[in-house]
């Protein structure tokens, strides 16, 4: 089984408990407005362009050695991707680390990464995804006997400004975080803080809520924004529509995570 991979990032830290390898996929099925990597909307792999690399050497059609031009994204199958992840496996052992999908939308290629999470397990690994949940429950459904773990994000409660920030309705994640958080499957909720969008309280607090009615004492993420999300926009030809946006101070994260905590759920930060 093949896939279209953006990155194998090794020695991850924020990506699940202990030290990981994380796998990120090609392809999305939002279009989130400040999405932090949008080098893996395109589920087919692309050229990036950065000037300031170039050197003007002339060999662009035999290959960038200054690696001013890029392609991002690279064919691989599933058993080459897990020779990867097992170069760290003495790691995982002693960290109590793993594997973990993320991307992009990990299920917009779901027989790529079942197959990937079957092997992962078939070697022992812990395992765990990072997902929008938009996708069909029966792709879902297919890869939970694999997965230890699901990260998955809770944007927005109100259906019509989801629609708007992200190009989609959120009916089908909440249908299918209620359908996760009743499997028996390890669930966290995130919700990326995007200021002046997701980072209201009364959306927090609706999402905390929510998340509470699913399982008592869920765990649920804040993550604040990051800024190196501009900067990955203009090497693909893209234009990032939120320049201004910074990440939130300590005060208003902790103001947001006692508005969470207030509807029993489990919350914590990320500062980023």
């Amino acid at each position: 089984m093949t896939g279209i991979i953006t990155d194998i990032q090794r020695f991850s830290l924020h990506d699940g408990d202990g030290i990981r390898t994380t796998v990120f996929l090609k392809g999305c099925n939002m279009r989130c407005r400040w999405c932090h990597n949008p080098e893996t909307l395109k589920a087919v792999p692309e050229e990036a362009y950065y000037p300031a690399k170039c050197v003007h050497c002339g060999h662009c059609a035999d290959g960038c050695p200054a690696g001013a031009r890029v392609t991002i994204g690279r064919e691989m199958t599933s058993e080459e991707v897990l020779g990867e992840v097992l170069r760290d496996e003495d790691y995982y052992t002693a960290s109590g680390g793993g594997l973990t999908v993320s991307g992009g939308e990990p299920f917009v290629q779901g027989s790529f990464l079942i197959s990937l999470l079957a092997l992962a397990k078939d070697k022992g690994l812990d395992t765990a995804v990072e997902t929008n949940l938009s996708c069909p429950w029966e792709t879902i459904e297919k890869a939970l006997p694999f997965l230890d773990r699901v990260y998955f994000d809770i944007k927005l409660m109100d259906e019509k400004k989801h629609e708007e920030w992200t190009g989609i309705s959120n009916k089908t994640v909440l249908g299918n975080a209620a359908r996760l958080m009743s499997s028996g499957v390890s669930g966290t909720a995130r919700t990326p803080l995007i200021p002046g969008v997701t980072d209201g309280e009364d959306n927090i607090r609706a999402i905390a809520s929510f998340l509470n009615g699913l399982r008592p004492g869920a765990e649920y993420e804040l993550l604040n924004y990051n800024m190196l999300a501009k900067s990955k926009y203009a090497p693909i030809g893209l234009d990032y529509s939120l320049p201004d946006l910074r990440p939130l101070k300590a005060d208003r994260l902790e103001r947001l995570r006692a508005a969470a905590g207030e509807q029993g759920v489990r919350c914590s930060v990320r500062k980023g």
